[in-house]
């Protein structure tokens, strides 16, 4: 890591499918939304002779190819694939979104990697998003490395910003978050600006000059030594303090003289182990160039350091019934489990899905077992199908790679999988088994869609089907109550993405109707109704008459209807008749049109016809008295209330309490959580919260998360409730 000598960028550039798990880097990139996730991609499969100096993609294929603005513009939401290979390794980089709205996104890669870079921008930092994914990869062991970019801006401070990522994301062990070069800056310019032109190792104390555009390795001035000495004691010290062999700290302070292979070796390790961090620098290459500033080292980093699949534990493993499977880890001899991280159409092969294998060998043309993934709570098909795959693919932007094979530890693409969906697990069909599946995150902003004419009416189920199958993190719900068909989304991006979807890919044009919040209606008293049916037209006429009286009853009691006739007044075949027509009209609400609930339906008297009284009449006499009782009665509309969990940095809990107070809410109690964060719990009604998913964010700087999940409903406020009754009238 800093000795090697790379004359040619890569030797294979494009990579291939993987012959052993030992052979295989499967990296994530995280970061903010311009921290130069994707140009810092580019510039590695550029330096890895994946592409060429020229611009054209090996294989006759451009980088425009790879680069065009639809699918640049399609990468910025997605998560996307490209893989290289570096001195006999296959690294497959995992590009993911830096919205937040596309999470879902990053934890696919999260699931399909074993190690992450963390990019972060030397102009704008690290925002609070990026933060919350360092703890969540810290939580599980994750191996990490920062890459600082836009070195080129004129604020830039390389020094400043290794010492905000050991303060942000060292917690207690700062040391633990350390550079391994220092940046070389070339003569000022007329701005006063020193462009980075170069690297020092730091271990190495090795100049590394990309000034030409080729990576030129040399020997440091005796001047420039003493410039990096404190820099590279805290380094070697860092790697040592992590070191497994526990003497050599104590050889070191005790004035022995560590050899820079040894360090290497032990930096790997710590790497590897998840226990040091180290922060690189990288910048894409000019035009022109063949190699961009820090990726050659970026890339020794990769291979050298970060672990291969056989060091990642597999996720859990069950059979169908449910019964623990033990697997050796990334065997491709093992049975085959593989995982789909990623559902997506394309235009001319159909649906593709990017796959990665814990265990076994997968082929072209095999038949597997999928196995669902239940998630059927947000629209999305519970299943257990045997499929045949079509053809493997190793992608490079919009074009694909036929492979024969794909071996564990390495991610493919299988075309053709017509029942398969995202977090889906494939295994042999004679042995089908079920991965636990990784956590999604709730989509909490409601956007209730209607189509736009019919043709689009008669496209928008199967549309929406096909949109839900590609995105676990979207819930469709067809609301009972309202009668609406909802998307449950991430966010406003998220959201704009999917009608997006709906109308290029699946030519559905759907209309955005404002979203309704499913409301009750209940009695505020005592009331009494009379249902009078009495009609006479030649023959059989009609003749039904109740009497009833409702008493409201606690929250959650449902309809209660009782009998307290004497005297045969209603004759007991039609007493069911009564209370099937007081239950129809409860379901269609008394005031707003809402369902009636909680409140207790005494049948007291009534009179019937021994010719003309029916079912259907004492249906409709049911119906007909509990609308009078409502109108000589105050009838209360009742919302649903919403249990809300806000998880949200210390800085930001007074804002985050004061606006829930403005929503109606209560807040029910706060408690600390690690990290500096507090967790404030409040009971929301839901229709003040349709938008919090988004104001959230906004009011926490995109650091707070919440939960939310029903609660009961209560009591509307007076002058809300003749707002909701007047609009019910004018609608009607």
């Amino acid at each position: 890591m800093g000795d090697k000598a790379h004359t040619h960028p890569g030797a294979a550039g494009r990579a291939q499918a993987a012959d052993h798990p030992t052979s295989v880097r499967n990296v994530v990139l995280v970061g903010h939304s311009g921290s130069g996730k994707t140009t810092l991609v580019e510039a590695l499969a550029l330096t890895a002779g994946a592409v060429n100096r020229a611009g054209r993609v090996e294989d006759g294929g451009t980088v425009s190819d790879y680069d065009d603005i639809e699918h640049r513009q399609q990468r910025s939401v997605q998560l996307s694939l490209v893989p290289l290979e570096w001195d006999g390794i296959k690294v497959n980089l995992l590009d993911t979104p830096g919205y937040a709205d596309f999470v879902g996104e990053l934890r696919a890669g999260l699931r399909a990697a074993d190690a992450a870079l963390f990019v972060v921008s030397a102009s704008d930092g690290v925002d609070g998003s990026t933060r919350m994914v360092w703890d969540e990869c810290a939580a599980v062991g994750m191996p990490r490395a920062i890459v600082v970019t836009h070195l080129e801006a004129a604020r830039a401070d390389f020094e400043e910003m290794t010492r905000v990522c050991a303060e942000t994301f060292g917690g207690d062990d700062p040391d633990a978050v350390l550079p391994l070069y220092l940046p070389l800056h070339g003569p000022e310019g007329p701005d006063g600006h020193a462009p980075v032109t170069g690297l020092t190792g730091l271990l190495s104390q090795k100049l590394f000059d990309y000034s030409t555009g080729e990576r030129k390795e040399s020997e440091p001035g005796e001047d420039q030594l003493p410039l990096i000495e404190e820099a590279r004691g805290r380094l070697i010290e860092g790697i040592i303090a992590e070191s497994e062999d526990e003497t050599l700290m104590d050889r070191y302070l005790g004035g022995e003289q560590v050899d820079v292979k040894t360090l290497i070796e032990d930096l790997e390790r710590a790497v590897a182990r998840g226990v040091f961090f180290p922060v690189l620098a990288a910048a894409p290459a000019a035009d022109g160039a063949r190699q961009g500033l820090g990726t050659v080292e970026l890339l020794e980093l990769v291979t050298g350091g970060f672990p291969t699949p056989l060091e990642h534990g597999t996720p859990s493993v069950t059979t169908l019934d449910g019964r623990p499977r033990e697997l050796k880890p990334c065997d491709p001899d093992a049975p085959l489990v593989a995982e789909v991280v990623k559902t997506s159409s394309d235009p001319y092969v159909g649906r593709l899905s990017l796959i990665r294998l814990f265990s076994g060998t997968l082929r072209a043309d095999q038949t597997v077992h999928v196995s669902g993934h239940g998630l059927a709570d947000r629209g999305h098909e519970d299943h257990d199908v045997d499929e045949r795959i079509g053809a493997l693919s190793t992608p490079f932007g919009k074009q694909q790679r036929p492979v024969s094979h794909v071996i564990a530890g390495d991610l493919a693409c299988v075309a053709k999988l017509s029942r398969a969906e995202t977090g889906d697990t494939l295994s042999a069909k004679d042995d089908p088994l079920l991965m636990e599946p990784w956590e999604m995150p709730d989509p909490l902003l409601p956007l209730a869609i209607q189509a736009h004419s019919k043709p689009d009416e008669d496209k928008l189920s199967q549309g929406l089907s096909r949109l839900v199958a590609e995105d676990p993190t979207m819930r469709l719900e067809q609301n009972q109550d309202t009668h609406q068909v909802v998307l449950w989304c991430l966010g406003e991006a998220h959201a704009d993405v999917a009608l997006e979807r709906l109308r290029s890919r699946y030519g559905v044009q759907v209309d955005v109707v404002p979203h309704r919040v499913s409301l009750r209606e209940t009695f505020g008293g005592k009331a009494a109704g009379r249902g009078r049916h009495v009609k006479q037209s030649g023959g059989h006429g009609q003749f039904a008459i109740c009497e009833i009286e409702v008493e409201p009853l606690p929250n959650g009691s449902g309809i209660e209807f009782v009998d307290k006739v004497v005297g045969g007044a209603v004759p007991r075949q039609f007493i069911p008749s009564v209370e099937k027509g007081v239950r129809a009209q409860a379901v269609k609400g008394v005031a707003a049109g809402h369902p009636l609930i909680d409140v207790r339906v005494t049948l007291l008297d009534g009179k019937a016809h021994s010719v003309d009284s029916s079912d259907a009449a004492f249906q409709t006499a049911g119906a007909l008295a509990l609308r009078e009782a409502a109108a000589d009665a105050k009838i209360h509309l009742l919302e649903p209330v919403a249990e809300v969990s806000v998880l949200v940095g210390d800085d930001y809990v007074g804002p985050v309490m004061s606006d829930l107070s403005g929503r109606r809410g209560r807040v029910l109690g706060t408690e600390q959580s690690p990290g500096g964060r507090t967790l404030i719990k409040a009971e929301v009604p839901e229709i003040e919260i349709g938008r919090y998913a988004v104001d959230l964010r906004s009011l926490s700087h995109g650091t707070a998360r919440f939960s939310r999940r029903y609660a009961r409903h209560e009591p509307m406020p007076s002058n809300v409730a003749e707002r909701v009754k007047e609009e019910a009238r004018t609608a009607s």
